[in-house]
């Protein structure tokens, strides 16, 4: 039902289609978003300037300040009549970044939703526990439009009091999770604390994951521990919501529906675009939205994209789990590092849980780190002489991966925050 014929179009098809699109796009907005129709004209812009999608190029990026800087709706195409649905952001560094939706792009959003979730083997004969926030937060209200359009029954649990979660899941026999990584992670733990055995006494055969980057080691710790397949999707509030792109059964990327969305990476310090296959700043243009056309919008998520036609059978790019943010970087000793590059190295190591928090110090010009690792129930907390050998393996693993010593701590089980949404990884102090 939800096999999209575009994903048979060839590479060329679909560029061409790309064309086509943006070329419409930039006359719509200019001829309706004031923001759009100034920066266009002043650099000479028009429809006409696109001959091919590489001319993408001569657009300028349009970023998170931008944003808030036509805050709340100086960014809208249509007037507020037109206006179904308005979403944000959490707004905790500043005024929120506000997006609308028209009907269309309300019909237009749940068609892409229920394209990832098909591609994820969901079907209309699952019932899905939804555990993300409904609110001002895309993601609760994204996925949960799109699978009821699938045909999924849903269960709209929202976040919170995970005991009960767990006995929604587990008496109305749901088949499919939908939260955070980190939050599922958190029902496996509780689940267990409560005598509930994931894989024999739920239901669940899929995992369907978003809004925080995740490794592949917390994919195979998910995987284990509910008895599912985890499948990632990924979306941003500014471009759509959940719905940009979502991984098929090979696990092996996330198809982005380039019918809907073109998807560069760029160097994040220059600007320009990066070899294919190398990791960058993706930077996303919509092509179908009606109430809030996007161009070139700098996410600050580091990925790369892959080109080449997939084993099941689409054509459609597919983006890697983003490696961090631009602003989730440390530098180390003069070292690049992205936390889900630590929590790759801490999630192939026995004897910890699948927590972790890094703290990160400003020692004279350089940032200093202290990763903090919480001990799995199995380690005795006063062994003093197994938790050294346990952070001499975690610093050697960290050093053939990332090439430096991190200073690493072991906490008691239980003493990171749990978090019913998004993790909180990084503890900044540099911001204080």
């Amino acid at each position: 039902m939800w096999d999209n014929p575009k994903n048979l179009l060839s590479r060329q098809d679909i560029e061409n289609l790309q064309t086509e699109l943006l070329r419409e796009n930039i006359d719509y907005a200019f001829s309706n978003v004031k923001f759009y129709k100034e920066k266009f004209s002043k650099i000479g812009i028009n429809k006409s300037s696109i001959n091919s999608i590489e001319d993408i190029q001569k657009l300028p990026f349009t970023t998170k300040e931008d944003f808030r800087d036509n805050y709340p709706f100086g960014l809208f195409a249509v007037p507020m009549k037109n206006i179904v649905r308005i979403h944000a952001s959490s707004g905790t560094t500043g005024k929120p970044t506000v997006v609308g939706y028209t009907k269309k792009d309300i019909d237009t959003w749940s068609d892409l939703v229920a394209r990832v979730a098909r591609s994820a083997s969901v079907t209309d004969e699952d019932i899905v526990h939804i555990a993300f926030g409904y609110g001002l937060f895309t993601g609760g209200f994204g996925l949960h439009y799109g699978l009821e359009k699938l045909g999924a029954a849903i269960v709209p649990a929202s976040s919170g009091n995970t005991k009960r979660q767990i006995m929604l899941i587990k008496d109305y026999g749901a088949t499919v999770l939908v939260c955070t990584p980190s939050y599922a992670m958190h029902i496996a733990e509780v689940a267990k604390e409560l005598g509930i055995n994931p894989k024999e006494d739920l239901c669940l055969r899929v995992g369907m994951f978003g809004a925080e980057p995740w490794s592949e080691g917390l994919r195979k710790k998910l995987e284990e521990a509910l008895g599912i397949k985890a499948y990632d999707n990924y979306g941003l509030s500014e471009a759509m919501g959940p719905g940009v792109a979502g991984e098929c059964e090979t696990q092996n990327g996330m198809h982005i529906y380039e019918d809907n969305f073109i998807a560069e990476i760029i160097d994040p310090d220059t600007g320009r675009p990066v070899k294919d296959g190398e990791y960058g700043e993706l930077v996303i243009t919509t092509l179908t939205k009606e109430a809030l056309p996007l161009f070139r919008y700098r996410t600050r998520d580091i990925t790369r994209l892959n080109k080449e036609k997939c084993a099941c059978g689409s054509i459609f790019a597919r983006m890697d789990k983003p490696i961090g943010r631009t602003d989730d970087m440390m530098i180390i000793r003069g070292v690049n590092i992205f936390p889900s590059q630590i929590e790759e190295v801490l999630f192939g190591i026995d004897g910890i849980s699948p927590h972790y928090q890094i703290v990160i110090n400003r020692v004279g010009a350089l940032d200093d780190a202290v990763i903090l690792v919480e001990a799995n129930e199995h380690l005795f907390f006063d062994d003093m002489k197994h938790q050294r050998m346990l952070v001499d393996e975690i610093n050697a693993e960290l050093k053939s991966a990332l090439g430096i010593e991190i200073k690493v701590k072991i906490v008691e089980p239980s003493s990171i925050e749990r978090s019913i949404g998004k993790a909180k990884r990084i503890i900044d102090n540099r911001k204080i």
